[in-house]
């Protein structure tokens, strides 16, 4: 199969931007909103997020960063991930509606622990879930409020998500993966 770029940089644009527009119509404006990008690259589409919903709604939303390594469920099996720190704002999530940023939502397991990591810096008043890519294999009851792309895939296949931010260039891939285990670019860069 080879490798495929199914989104370039203007795509990942414009679907941030709807993404924006869609929390903004959600949220009926951005009182109360916090952005909480899951790193590394769910932290660089959260701000960009916030950066579009700053130019649509001339406000700043409050964007965070939430480390979820000890939070996962297979720590025993991948023991030498490497944790990111966790920046929350200062006023905390107390109350607040707070979107939940990833890059590729794949099994639901990310998501989960987010969830726990979440409930340790507070209790919002609601949690939301964008993900630039949905490419389905759930084994979790986990759905994305805000999704990019739907990018039906075959478990064997890896999805790479680039950002100019991290990785120099903004594009997302698909490419068979050659040990059959149907992983994506950034669970690895967690790793």
């Amino acid at each position: 199969m080879g490798t495929r770029v199914v989104l370039e940089s203007a795509e990942i644009s414009r679907a941030l931007t709807r993404i924006s527009h869609e929390i903004i119509e959600a949220n009926k404006g951005v009182a109360g909103l916090v952005l909480v990008g899951i790193p590394t690259r769910g932290t660089f589409l959260a701000a960009r997020i916030a950066d579009t919903i700053s130019r649509i709604e001339g406000e700043r939303v409050p964007v965070a960063s939430l480390d979820v390594t000890m939070y996962r469920d297979d720590l025993a099996q991948n023991p030498t991930r490497t944790p990111h720190p966790t920046d929350m704002p200062v006023s905390g999530i107390d109350g607040s509606t707070v979107v939940l940023v990833d890059d590729v939502l794949y099994s639901g397991r990310t998501v989960r622990a987010a969830l726990d990591a979440l409930g340790d810096h507070g209790r919002p008043k609601a949690v939301r879930l964008a993900a630039l890519i949905d490419r389905g294999h759930r084994e979790l009851p986990i759905r994305a409020d805000y999704i990019g792309k739907n990018l039906p895939s075959a478990k064997h296949e890896r999805i790479s998500v680039r950002l100019a931010e991290h990785d120099g260039v903004d594009e997302v891939t698909i490419s068979s993966d050659d040990t059959g285990e149907g992983t994506h670019q950034a669970e690895e860069a967690r790793a």
